[in-house]
């Protein structure tokens, strides 16, 4: 198993990069507007196009070599055309610790394949912990994802490359134990794939030491409304173009995910442009509902 994780991690190269400041909270003019470039670490983490089948197969393969091996019954795969998750079908989740969730939330939004992001608290032993009352927990992100579009281990890379995991006792300017870095893991082959990546992110510099910590997943509890979706809050005007959902509705829509890593300026080049020329399209027309970008 571990010869196939590692072909598995053989698949891609990714350089880390230090997190970027919060973004600001006034809103952006209705004009149009131009999009920040991506550091070039993060523009590597979305380029997985070439690889994508390649690396598709060989964690089928990997699957259905544990699965036979316990018994397990595996559900049936979509063919070279994938479909959405079919209504119903229950997505996948993982869910990471890597400093402040307001911003690390949008580092997973515009990812092909991810459904719904959320933020929360999670890796503590004090039952429903709050923002101002977390005790030993650690902010965190959930991220759901349909495993048939996006792959568990592209989800590491980007947790990699949007933060510093040698810091030690925060991120940045965020100080304190809440801020550290955590994978939160479920099952094996994820545990596994996880201290993989630790170790390639560790043998790039041995002078400090990865800090980050890798732990089974307990509870995730959800934190207050006014921390999900942060930076696209920081825009009340794409709020407005989507119609000012109910928070329950905007926690649960992918749309909202997308336009929270716009917000963030965090999508690829080309998806920021797109993004943007979509919103003027629709602004010009008259302030009609965004439904889709």
């Amino acid at each position: 198993m571990e010869a196939v994780l590692e072909r598995i991690l053989s698949r891609t190269d990714e350089q880390t990069t230090s997190p970027s400041p919060p973004a600001g909270c006034s809103p952006p003019p209705p004009g149009s507007r131009s999009p920040a470039e991506l550091a070039p670490a993060a523009a590597a983490t979305y380029a997985m196009g070439a690889s994508s089948a390649a690396l598709a197969a060989v964690i089928t393969v990997l699957v259905l070599l544990v699965a036979g091996a316990s018994g397990a019954r595996l559900p049936a795969r979509g063919g070279a055309v994938r479909a959405p998750l079919p209504r119903g079908g229950a997505p996948a989740t993982a869910v990471f610790a890597l400093g402040s969730f307001w911003r690390s939330e949008a580092a997973f939004g515009c990812l092909p394949g991810v459904i719904r992001t959320s933020v929360g608290y999670a890796g503590g032993s004090k039952a429903n912990p709050e923002y101002r009352n977390l005790a030993d927990h650690a902010e965190c992100v959930k991220v759901e994802y349909d495993p048939r579009l996006i792959h568990y281990k592209q989800l590491l890379d980007v947790f990699w490359a949007r933060h510093d995991p040698r810091e030690v006792f925060g991120q940045g300017p965020d100080v304190g134990n809440q801020y550290r870095s955590i994978i939160f893991t479920n099952g094996t082959i994820e545990a596994r794939l996880a201290a993989l990546t630790k170790e390639r992110e560790q043998a790039k510099d041995r002078s400090s030491v990865i800090t980050t910590q890798i732990q089974p997943l307990g509870v995730f509890y959800p934190a207050e409304p006014e921390h999900q979706k942060f930076e696209l809050k920081c825009k009340p005007f794409l709020l407005q173009l989507m119609g000012n959902l109910p928070e329950e509705e905007l926690i649960a829509s992918t749309l909202a995910a997308k336009l929270n890593a716009y917000a963030a300026e965090l999508c690829p080049a080309k998806t920021q442009k797109r993004i943007s020329s979509k919103i003027d399209e629709v602004a010009k027309k008259g302030w009609p509902i965004l439904r889709e970008i």
